[in-house]
């Protein structure tokens, strides 16, 4: 199948984002977290992580849940799955996961619904489809797509979710659970350190630690929290049952 939009923005700062994930494994971990108890993830359930990234989301999972990870680009430092040259198809049988769960990457596709059809394809009856994005017209959205698209070499303009989202689930056969704004924070030791992560994972060329600090100030937010600093961060966490 042709490349999708996924694979193309991400064949090259998959490296660099996967960098800033190694470095600081648990800068994301109320936001991993947030989406696997929304998905009522237990033990046993096989649960597919679409897309994968560098499989980050399995050290998030319950002991004896089974964890099955979907990349298409080999930037993260993995190889892609099976081969794949784009995020379809998935590469699982149909009705052989108990749950998908798909963090911060759809609002790089445009069209949605093939996303949500494969989902429905590889999920049992009964299966949960738990969706975590950025919400539209957000301060995220407004984030990614100011300060971040015009420092990132390639631009940013996502997909977010909207108003469409939950008659376009309906469509292909979910039924809505819950649809709940959820906020947490990126996590640091300091200042210095959150901006290094943010700077990497970002793929913010050219930009240095205050630069990046008054832009997210400015738009977002930087708390003092348990641990040192977070970023204030949200996403809009979907939960669907596969009838």
């Amino acid at each position: 199948m042709a490349e999708d939009a996924y694979s193309r923005d991400f064949a090259e700062r998959g490296s660099a984002y996967d960098r800033a994930m190694r470095a600081h494994p648990d800068a994301r971990r109320a936001e991993f977290r947030q989406v696997v108890a929304a998905a009522r993830v237990l033990p046993g359930h096989v649960v597919g992580d679409v897309p994968a990234g560098g499989g980050y989301l399995r050290a998030h999972l319950p002991e004896g849940a089974v964890w099955r990870g979907h990349e298409p680009c080999a930037s993260f430092g993995v190889a892609p799955t099976h081969g794949a040259t784009g995020i379809f198809p998935f590469p699982w049988a149909d009705g052989s996961l108990d749950r998908v769960i798909s963090l911060a990457g759809v609002h790089h596709h445009d069209d949605k619904r093939p996303f949500h059809a494969e989902t429905r394809r590889v999920l049992r009856a009964g299966g949960v489809y738990a969706l975590s994005d950025v919400a539209q017209g957000s301060p995220v959205a407004a984030f990614l797509d100011g300060f971040v698209g015009e420092r990132n070499g390639s631009g940013h303009e996502g997909f977010y979710l909207g108003e469409e989202l939950a008659p376009q689930l309906r469509e292909v056969g979910f039924e809505v659970l819950s649809d709940e704004l959820r906020r947490f924070h990126w996590v640091a030791a300091d200042e210095a350190t959150l901006a290094d992560f943010c700077i990497g994972l970002l793929s913010l060329r050219d930009t240095g630690r205050e630069t990046f600090l008054e832009a997210a100030r400015r738009v977002l937010g930087i708390d003092a929290v348990p641990g040192g600093v977070g970023l204030r961060w949200e996403l809009r966490t979907v939960v669907s049952l596969r009838g």
